[in-house]
């Protein structure tokens, strides 16, 4: 097994949060070219209501103006297009050494996809892939006239060193994602845990679901 870090933030702001990720993200590459030991961290959290945009991203994909988002924006270098982040939505940055893993970056994000399906099923939710969309989805079906996105995933890496992550929509407040296109990608939705299952649920019921489907997808031992 790969021993993990977990790094349990709780709600900060999005700055702040990348500035740790940036460190931790350096440590490694600092020591890996230095031939030392890397390790391993998984960074949970939420954020104040803010919009990042990916590095080949659009701001037309924002349909509002600056004063209009009410919320915080940047423009970041991870991968993927326009995407919010909020309270309700558990955000998680891997700062990994795919090498400890014996993974390749597809594999990677492969993986980390998986971790999501696998966590829905405990919820009795049917979640997958869309080719050409990132992310998770819920297909359409006799309810939904459109596919739906829970889970959006953009990440960084640098010698096999990730960071950057996933957002999973717990209980997020969804009205924020009418202000953007979310992802870049027209004629789908976005949705939540607690708005498939019709109740609430807590982030702290989904982050043990998280985690114990992270352990058992990347084979990691994890630890505080």
């Amino acid at each position: 097994m790969t021993s993990v870090e977990i790094i349990d933030l709780g709600e900060l702001p999005y700055q702040s949060v990348l500035a740790r990720q940036e460190e931790l993200f350096q440590k490694n590459l600092t020591a890996k070219e230095l031939g030392q030991n890397t390790k391993n961290y998984l960074l949970l959290c939420e954020h104040p209501p803010v919009f990042t945009l990916g590095k080949s991203g659009k701001r037309s994909n924002i349909l509002v103006s600056d004063e209009e988002m009410q919320a915080e924006y940047y423009h970041v270098n991870r991968g993927g297009d326009v995407t919010f982040h909020g309270p309700g939505q558990l955000v998680v940055y891997p700062i990994f050494d795919l090498d400890t893993f014996h993974i390749g970056l597809a594999e990677y994000i492969h993986q980390l996809e998986e971790v999501i399906i696998h966590s829905l099923i405990t919820f009795g939710i049917s979640a997958t892939r869309i080719d050409g969309a990132a992310g998770i989805w819920l297909l359409a079906d006799e309810k939904h006239l459109e596919d739906r996105k829970i889970c959006a995933i953009g990440v960084r890496a640098s010698r096999h060193i990730t960071m950057h992550g996933l957002a999973f929509n717990v209980n997020t407040d969804l009205t924020y994602f009418d202000k953007i296109i979310p992802c870049g990608l027209t004629g789908k939705g976005v949705t939540s845990l607690s708005n498939e299952l019709q109740q609430p649920v807590t982030m702290d019921n989904y982050k043990t679901v998280f985690l114990n489907s992270f352990c058992k997808i990347f084979n990691a031992e994890v630890s505080n």
